[in-house]
């Protein structure tokens, strides 16, 4: 890599970091706010929601903001977003008040993620992107894992408060480092935001959302639960069948005729699904059932991210040389035996003999998927449809795992026992050995099409 290439890499890191750290560092924080803030499991599981349902259902109007606009201009409006919005949670006097900025600092994050990965598909071709995008998979991957450790780090020592304020130093030196970056940003021809795709969007997925987190509350039978749950219904549908019609779609339907495309997105719901699910019932049984405290629970995932941080761009640049279709197919499966070791967990539970070799299976599997999962996906489409493409492959992740973590309390109700865990856990293992037999299935080993291109 040139100068040039490297500081785009950093930049990428920075900004995805600290979208893709608050989606996990907050976890660990959710038992602390509870005690302060009040509210049980239904304020932890808005607190971890909120987030993700802007996220989710901004990031696909933030992808094509990016390839409208420029991806350095919507990038540089993200980071300053994030910054007043991290500052916003840092500061909450309530659990509404905090509730309300997560879902601000979700509509930061969307900008960041497509716009940061976008960056990279424009520098960087072939297998060198490959590579480039495994960096950055590994990277980004330890902010999601290490995020319980940091977050437990601010809970036992100092307070809830800092897992928010953390993320001021890197985005701090991402602005910064903006200022180096010499890029003439590729802008499309200026089209319409789909402003009634974002409204059905948000509807759709608030309503589904709040009716699952909501209904151990109310009850299915509650017509404000099985009303919400319909208008979520109806306003998804509504949402694909406008995007069908309008000229400049925020989620262009046409790209999912790209066999590896549709496949892999496929795949990453199911993936990541799993990977929301498991990061939240950890983190919050090892604190609440099993007494471990914050910090502890956070080293947990260590290995997880020692795991990553070695392998991630070693697979991408191997996917990118051989073709994803076995690292896709093998690594969830890997990853699915890793959590069915631990079913193995009882309380109190032994750390060494029964999470550690539950994690490190778990740690291999996901370092063997996630970059040729990214790869293989923005690797099928043009470079041109990279902040697109990414944020579509993003948003599907974030809702993915924001109806994971909603659904959760259907099977679990209110607190976290052991039997829960157990459930959550196998549930994970499902999703995970889903989503390797369907990449197993349908991902093919052709050339891609921006190296063709």
């Amino acid at each position: 890599m040139d100068k040039h290439q490297r500081l785009v890499i950093v930049i990428s890191i920075l900004a995805s970091f600290v979208a893709f750290l608050d989606g996990s560092v907050v976890n660990v924080a959710l038992p602390a706010i509870s005690r302060e803030l009040g509210g049980g499991l239904v304020i932890q599981q808005w607190v971890s929601d909120a987030y993700l349902i802007t996220l989710g259902t901004l990031i696909l109007a933030a992808g094509s903001l990016s390839d409208i606009f420029g991806r350095k201009k919507i990038l540089t409006f993200g980071l300053y977003g994030f910054l007043i919005t991290s500052l916003l949670c840092a500061i909450a006097p309530s659990g509404e008040f905090l509730i309300i900025s997560r879902a601000l600092q979700g509509i930061s994050g969307a900008l960041l993620v497509p716009s940061s990965l976008a960056l990279i598909i424009s520098v960087f071709s072939g297998p060198a992107q490959s590579k480039a995008i495994g960096t950055w998979t590994a990277w980004t991957g330890i902010a999601f894992i290490i995020g319980p450790l940091i977050g437990g780090l601010m809970v036992d020592l100092l307070s809830w408060r800092l897992v928010f304020a953390i993320n001021v130093i890197p985005i701090i030196i991402a602005l910064v480092l903006m200022r180096s970056l010499k890029l003439t940003d590729e802008v499309t021809t200026r089209k319409k935001v789909d402003v009634l795709g974002i409204i059905l969007g948000a509807i759709g997925l608030g309503g589904i959302v709040y009716a699952l987190i909501e209904q151990s509350k109310y009850g299915w039978g509650s017509p404000l639960i099985y009303g919400t749950s319909i208008i979520g219904i109806v306003a998804l549908a509504t949402f694909i069948w406008h995007e069908n019609q309008i000229k400049h779609p925020m989620l262009p339907l046409e790209l999912f005729q790209v066999r590896n495309f549709s496949v892999g997105n496929i795949s990453t719901f199911f993936v990541y699904a799993a990977l929301a699910l498991q990061g939240f019932v950890l983190v919050i049984f090892l604190q609440q059932t099993a007494g471990y405290p914050a910090t502890l629970a956070g080293l947990a995932s260590i290995p997880l991210t020692i795991i990553m941080f070695f392998l991630s761009s070693r697979f991408g640049a191997l996917s990118g040389k051989y073709g994803p279709r076995l690292f896709m197919g093998l690594g969830p499966i890997i990853c699915g035996a890793g959590v069915l070791l631990l079913l193995r967990v009882n309380v109190p539970a032994n750390y060494w003999t029964e999470l550690l070799p539950g994690i490190i299976i778990f740690g291999l599997g996901l370092s063997v998927t996630v970059a040729p999962l990214t790869s293989a996906i923005l690797g099928s489409i043009k470079p041109s449809q990279a902040g697109i493409g990414s944020a579509i492959n993003n948003a599907v992740a974030r809702i993915a795992g924001l109806l994971s973590v909603a659904v959760i309390g259907v099977f679990i109700g209110t607190q976290m026992s052991l039997t829960g865990f157990h459930q959550g856990l196998v549930i994970c293992a499902v999703l995970l050995i889903a989503g390797g037999i369907i990449s197993a299935i349908g991902i093919e080993n052709s050339l891609v099409k921006n190296q063709k291109n």
